[in-house]
């Protein structure tokens, strides 16, 4: 019966992504609605959606397994995500979202830049756009993978079938959804993945007599280890590479299209202001409860004599299953999946787009807004197809490519979004330069030994890929930059917007 209700509670979770999506795909009336809502985009559904499409199910899986293992050293990652989330709220979000619409109404990075620089050889916008669909090609892949994984592990079905089913269910109602579609499911997996972070530890404290007793239990946990530990210190068996590199994370959000892109869907540059206090303070809560669950975790199994964790990654998911109702642990089975779903849905959108207006548009002819919504829904089906064949083995070298994906992103975009943004010299060669060094400089470094230079690589890639992508596209800007009245008028009139001058807006929201 137990067995039942957790199906129960997944399939209702799978109906409501449907519903959504094909209600979504009634708003669709072409291409820009499709791929931006419009630009008419509420900034709590922009806030909670790039938060859902951000984190992932590293958020329930991968940081309360990593806290629990070996202790608060590996919250920096949380708190550096946090800082880089904020950031890129305060500044990149108003400015990008105005610099967009002025520069001829881009609906996609790569479209943005060629515009940005009038790049009339299209040659960046083609780089960028098959940066973007080479990339989120491979995440998908994961994401799909992960979805099988999920269904093996807890339900016994075979690998197979639930990455056929979590990617199914997740291409329908992206398909039909669009960028509208995944944003509002994106809004429900994040109000799940939040009240499942809030629920599981708050119950936990509560099970084992509050805080104090979950303190006394990791501590006495903590002396039971043979080589010791102080899972409640933030530096223990801490370096400064590492420390650095775990803050570092928070550079990558620069670069992220499947998150910047909301900013762009914004209805106004000022609705950013809403947007990032709405984000921040969902990430900052769901963060902390992904902490404490780990802590809460390490307590339980300690206060607990019968009971094992064999895998770490698994903490959220077995707290959840002893202290619910099955059919409360089978939503927050779901909040798991939904935290995969998000991430996939997001990322198909931004394929899409750069497989249909950044590829597709520049080699064929313009198409009528009805065959322009059916050319981004054929790109959703051509990208799943293909990440679909590359996750058909759950052990294919592709998952590897996930770990720097972020770096990647972060290294090679990040740069180019912020000086295209603030530094109205920055132009078309060095942009292109700094996309390919920071690209070229993740992968080298990725793949280098730890201990190589000293142990100078055990630093995350995106540092020195951040930096040099960023140093590369100033000097040769610096050395190729000529001057454009029409370039520089736009970027006067995107600075104004950004700061608050009006600007035409559809009177629908989303």
């Amino acid at each position: 019966m137990d067995y039942a209700y957790k199906l129960i509670a997944i399939g209702l979770y799978f109906a409501a992504m449907l519903a959504i999506g094909f209600y979504a795909a009634r708003k669709n009336t072409d291409l820009d609605d499709y791929m931006l809502a419009g630009r008419r985009m509420r900034p709590s559904v922009a806030a909670l959606s790039a938060g859902a499409s951000d984190m992932s199910g590293w958020l329930l899986l991968g940081l309360p397994g990593a806290i629990y293992a070996a202790g608060l050293v590996e919250a920096w990652i949380a708190i550096g995500l946090t800082v880089g989330a904020w950031l890129n709220w305060r500044f990149v979000a108003p400015r990008l979202r105005a610099y967009t619409e002025v520069a001829r109404n881009s609906i996609t990075i790569p479209s943005f830049l060629e515009n940005r620089f009038r790049d009339r050889t299209r040659v960046l916008r083609i780089v960028a756009g098959l940066v973007i669909l080479v990339f989120f090609t491979f995440y998908v892949s994961s994401g799909m993978a992960a979805g099988g994984k999920f269904f093996e592990s807890s339900f016994g079905s075979t690998y197979l079938f639930g990455m056929l089913l979590v990617a199914g269910i997740t291409v329908v109602y992206t398909l039909f959804g669009g960028f509208l579609g995944a944003s509002l499911t994106d809004v429900v997996q994040g109000l799940m993945m939040l009240a499942a972070l809030v629920a599981v530890p708050t119950v936990a404290i509560i099970e084992l007599g509050g805080w104090g007793e979950v303190v006394s239990s990791i501590q006495a946990a903590d002396a039971s280890l043979a080589e010791g530990g102080n899972r409640l210190s933030f530096f223990a068996n801490a370096t400064w590479v590492g420390i650095v590199s775990a803050l570092a994370w928070g550079l990558g959000y620069f670069g992220q299209p499947h998150i910047i892109v909301r900013f762009m869907a914004l209805r106004s540059a000022r609705d950013a202001v809403v947007g990032r206090r709405i984000g921040i303070a969902w990430m900052a809560i769901c963060a902390l409860g992904a902490v404490l669950t780990a802590l809460v975790g390490i307590a339980y199994v300690q206060a607990n004599a019968g009971v094992t964790l064999e895998d770490p990654e698994t903490v959220f998911l077995a707290l959840s299953q002893v202290l619910f109702h099955p059919f409360v642990a089978g939503l927050v089975l779901a909040a798991v999946l939904a935290a995969v779903m998000s991430t996939i849905s997001s990322q198909l959108i931004v394929c899409s787009s750069a497989l249909v207006e950044d590829l597709y548009k520049l080699v064929g002819r313009e198409a009528s807004p009805r065959s322009g919504l059916w050319l981004g829904r054929g790109g959703v089906v051509v990208v799943s197809l293909v990440a679909l064949l590359l996750a058909l083995d759950p052990e294919s070298s592709v998952l590897e490519l996930v770990a720097f994906a972020w770096a990647g992103f972060g290294a090679s975009f990040g740069p180019i979004v912020i000086l295209s943004l603030f530094w109205r010299r920055f132009n078309t060669w060095g942009a292109l330069t700094a996309l390919v060094v920071g690209a070229a400089t993740v992968f080298w470094w990725g793949n280098m030994p730890d201990d190589a230079w000293g142990g100078a690589f055990a630093l995350y890639e995106i540092v020195p890929g951040f930096v040099l992508a960023a140093l590369a596209g100033i000097a040769v800007s610096l050395a190729t930059y000529r001057g454009d009245p029409e370039i520089d008028a736009e970027f006067d009139e995107a600075v104004a917007v950004s700061r608050g001058a009006d600007i035409t807006v559809s009177p629908a929201t989303v």
